[in-house]
């Protein structure tokens, strides 16, 4: 390394995480960067040198551990993130997020600590912070960064551009948060992706290839000299406060790459969960009836590459079966959202959606308060939105649903939906929240046109004896077995015992659609199982897991 290679900022956004991260496998010569602007992503041959050919299997941390005398790992808390949503201007990060962001935040700096470096934390707009830094250290001669998907952190990418643009600083950037490769995509340009995920799936697993993880490095290039790693901000300096734990929770879990590990250790390797993933995936209540990796998976704090290197050692060393497969499948609809989002851009947040259909949405406040707190009537979507506003979580299950009544039963806009979950959720990833969104509102990558959810046989389905119901709404605790969930329909005497007047206690449903009365007084057809498996009259799944987040309904 030569003593004038200078100083290299790494700009951690959604990879908070050492590992898979560049950080230290062996040095590939890449030869000189020139300074880029935006370059399009649809064309290998469209883009400068330093993004092409094997440079692309390093990243960030990996490409300034060997190009640079001082590496400085930089994130910064965007004063943006805490502003209001697009549409309806509510709330952008809630206190279950921000709280896992901070914890993942920690965890990072402990983890550099450890190889000889630190992370720099900064309040600011990274465009805006990296100014500033290479204006106080004046050694500045690149800065690193993974490229995003959607506009505004696309904006931020063009304001760095700028900066480093007018300070003579190069722009050194990767693709690094999917399981495939961008350019390693059967489907080039990004025009040519396909509208179905099946399609989508049948491509990449016949012919492309996974990338390998990557080693970290014991020891990691120093600060700049004089550089003060700055504080950690609290959740008081956000104007919010910490969220009481409540032990409910199918997500007691805590932010950083620590616990992501541990977490994969535990269910892959400590209790064989893995093996029985698809016949549990649809649970309810706990923490084991999902692999729970979407809160890491969307702050980068685990590498989905990771994930895939060890399904396929759990395979050989163990067993190998639909269920570890299953992992991977909804591993690639989270790539699947993400490519789809460099496809269409902006139009994934457009009322009309990618389908371009006019859809006469409902803006009705009152209605969608009602579906915030969990107040519909309905106890199955009651009790799933009181279990997100508690705890920042909801299962795949429910995310299904909930989304399917606010659009299909409610007809409220679906971005009212959207803001809301990225407002609460933990594990929020701007483009599987608005895939999915976009996919039960039907204007979205659904092949079948008018999917809708029936509450009332899905509650029945998944909760038959209403154990879940009866754990996030309490007010119906006396109405016993699967009648819970139609506490409208029963008799006066038997909601009396109960000790539920409807409309005082508990509501009258805002809404009841023709088809739930078929369900009505039905006995479900088996009792799930204590991990979530449903009865014995399950079907075969179709694919979407709400979520990764949800898949594994969760987390």
């Amino acid at each position: 390394m030569s003593g004038t290679a200078g100083t290299a900022i790494c700009l951690l956004r959604c990879d908070l995480r050492a590992h898979d991260n560049q950080v230290g496998a062996p040095r590939v010569s890449v030869g000189p960067a020139p300074l880029v602007g935006r370059v399009r992503r649809d064309s290998p041959a469209s883009r400068p040198a330093a993004l092409t050919a094997r440079s692309v299997f390093l990243q960030v941390l990996h490409w300034a551990q060997h190009n640079a005398d001082f590496v400085i790992p930089l994130y910064c808390f965007d004063p943006r993130h805490y502003l209001g949503t697009h549409c309806y201007r509510l709330p952008k990060t809630g206190p279950h997020r921000l709280r896992f962001l901070l914890e993942s935040v920690r965890d990072l700096r402990e983890t550099l600590k450890k190889k000889g470096s630190t992370l720099v934390v900064r309040k600011g707009k990274p465009e805006d912070v990296v100014c500033d830094l290479i204006t106080q250290l004046g050694s500045v001669t690149a800065v690193v960064f993974h490229e995003e998907a959607t506009q505004e952190e696309l904006d931020v990418e063009k304001g760095l551009c700028q900066v480093c643009r007018q300070h003579g600083v190069k722009i050194q950037t990767f693709w690094g948060s999917t399981l495939y490769h961008r350019d390693d995509l059967p489907f080039r340009p990004i025009d040519r992706l396909p509208d179905v995920y099946t399609h989508f799936r049948k491509g990449l697993e016949s012919g492309a290839k996974v990338r390998p993880t990557l080693r970290m490095a014991d020891q990691l290039k120093p600060l700049a000299p004089g550089l003060e790693e700055g504080s950690i901000p609290t959740m008081e300096d956000f104007g919010q406060k910490d969220p009481v734990d409540d032990p409910r929770t199918a997500f007691p879990c805590s932010g950083g790459e620590t616990q992501a590990l541990m977490r994969l250790q535990y269910y892959f390797w400590d209790t064989n969960l893995v093996a029985s993933y698809k016949e549990t995936r649809n649970g309810l209540v706990g923490m084991d009836y999902s692999t729970k990796f979407a809160p890491w998976l969307a702050l980068g704090c685990i590498s989905p590459r990771y994930i895939y290197e060890q399904i396929q050692k759990y395979e050989r060393e163990r067993t190998a079966n639909e269920s570890t497969y299953w992992v991977l499948f909804e591993l690639l609809w989270r790539d699947y959202f993400r490519f789809v989002a460099l496809k269409y851009g902006r139009r994934i947040f457009s009322l009309r959606g990618l389908q371009s259909k006019d859809i006469p949405w409902k803006k009705d406040l009152q209605l969608f308060s009602c579906w915030q707190e969990g107040k519909t009537g309905v106890p199955f979507v009651d009790a799933n939105m009181r279990e997100l506003s508690a705890t920042g979580f909801m299962s795949n299950r429910g995310r299904q649903n909930v989304a399917s009544f606010l659009t299909k039963d409610l007809g409220l806009d679906w971005r009212m939906g959207a803001e809301w979950f990225e407002y609460l959720l933990v594990d929020y990833d701007v483009c599987s929240n608005y895939g999915n969104w976009l996919y039960s509102a039907g204007i979205g990558n659904d092949p079948r046109d008018n999917r809708k959810f029936n509450m009332i046989k899905q509650g029945l389905d998944y909760d038959g004896n209403g154990d879940y119901v009866r754990l996030w709404v309490p007010e119906l605790q006396g109405i016993k077995g699967a009648d819970i969930h139609t506490p409208w329909a029963l008799s006066s005497a038997a909601l009396s015992q109960a000790g539920v007047t409807l409309g005082e206690t508990y509501p009258q449903p805002v809404v009841t659609a023709p088809e739930w009365s078929r369900h009505i007084h039905r006995r479900p057809g088996g009792s799930p199982h204590p991990r979530g498996r449903r009865g014995p009259a399950q079907r075969k799944d179709r694919g979407i897991d709400f979520y990764f987040s949800r898949k594994k309904d969760a987390c």
